[in-house]
């Protein structure tokens, strides 16, 4: 090896987190850099022959150990978004740290980075795109964010419910029972992020409400995060209903897919119409996601564009 960029980490576990598993963040830097990294002793060199290499290099290994240092996984997926964004001076900003969670959120893409800005920004967010995209993991995300840094007090979950054609009377069980099958996937997002213990309290306390879009009517919304999923298949009437349930210090997050309507043909979705006559209102922030978003699985994204080009 000729001359050679070198950090040296003190702290052998230190060192082996930033490597990561048999390498595998090394081998992502690699990549990034077009050049090797070498792992040597307690020092990470590249060779020395590149200003824009070594800076760039110093810059990713002081935000690894950052990260580290803060407690957090030095994953692969950490590394991407990192990689993505090289020239975010504020790169918290960008990712979701919830406390209670070892986990950070992390944005994939420029959009995905985009929602999490709006979101900070903006008291009512819509958020559109295929399935896979990620829109309601970062809501979910973000609403825990503000809940357990005590900046709202409640999150309150809600989608329209029109898959199944039933009445929620006909359904067994009390309302948490007939509803939880439709409010499954933003649980989902809620307890990979959490330890299930935390997120029975969280709902034993009131802290994480669920409610059916229909039983939203007449309610005043204030000091919470209100999520409304699915949103595409609402219609304009309810749509309009949900968003002026919002009271002093909430946040209001719409996310839903425009392919993916159930509504009957003769309703137009209220997604669809929100979206295009509240465009122009600088508060409220609108982010399309597409096929390039979709994060679920490497086939996910083609067969959404195989759709998207139909």
């Amino acid at each position: 090896m000729g001359p050679a960029y070198s950090i040296v980490v003190p702290d052998k576990d230190l060192l082996s987190r930033l490597c990561g598993t048999n390498d595998s963040n090394l081998d992502l830097i690699e990549k990034y850099l077009g050049v090797p990294v070498y792992a040597q002793g307690n020092e990470l060199s590249v060779p020395d022959d590149n200003p824009d290499v070594t800076r760039q290099f110093h810059a990713i290994i002081d935000r690894l150990i950052d990260e580290a240092n803060a407690g957090f996984d030095v994953n692969p997926e950490m590394l991407s978004s990192i990689l993505q964004f090289p020239d975010e001076q504020n790169f918290d900003s960008l990712s979701i740290s919830i406390p209670g969670s070892s986990k950070k959120v992390y944005p994939k893409s420029k959009n995905q980075a985009e929602l999490i800005k709006s979101m900070r920004q903006n008291d009512m967010v819509f958020c559109t795109g295929p399935a896979g995209s990620g829109k309601t993991f970062l809501m979910v995300a973000e609403a825990l964010r503000l809940l357990l840094s005590h900046e709202k007090k409640t999150i309150i979950l809600s989608r329209p419910i029109v898959e199944a054609g039933e009445s929620l009377g006909y359904l067994p069980g009390d309302l948490e029972q007939k509803i939880n099958p439709y409010l499954r996937p933003l649980f989902d997002g809620i307890n990979s992020l959490l330890p299930s213990t935390t997120v029975r309290k969280l709902i034993d306390l009131g802290a994480i409400e669920t409610a059916p879009l229909a039983y939203m009517r007449g309610r005043t919304l204030n000091n919470c995060v209100a999520v409304l999923d699915e949103a595409q298949n609402t219609t304009q009437e309810q749509m309009k209903m949900f968003l002026t349930r919002m009271g002093e210090g909430s946040k209001i997050f719409i996310t839903g897919d425009m392919t993916q309507i159930d509504l009957p043909k003769k309703n137009q979705s209220g997604l669809i119409h929100a979206v295009q006559i509240l465009k122009s209102i600088p508060e409220i922030s609108i982010i399309n996601f597409n096929s390039k978003d979709v994060v679920r699985n490497p086939l996910v994204r083609k067969i959404v564009k195989a759709y998207e080009n139909e």
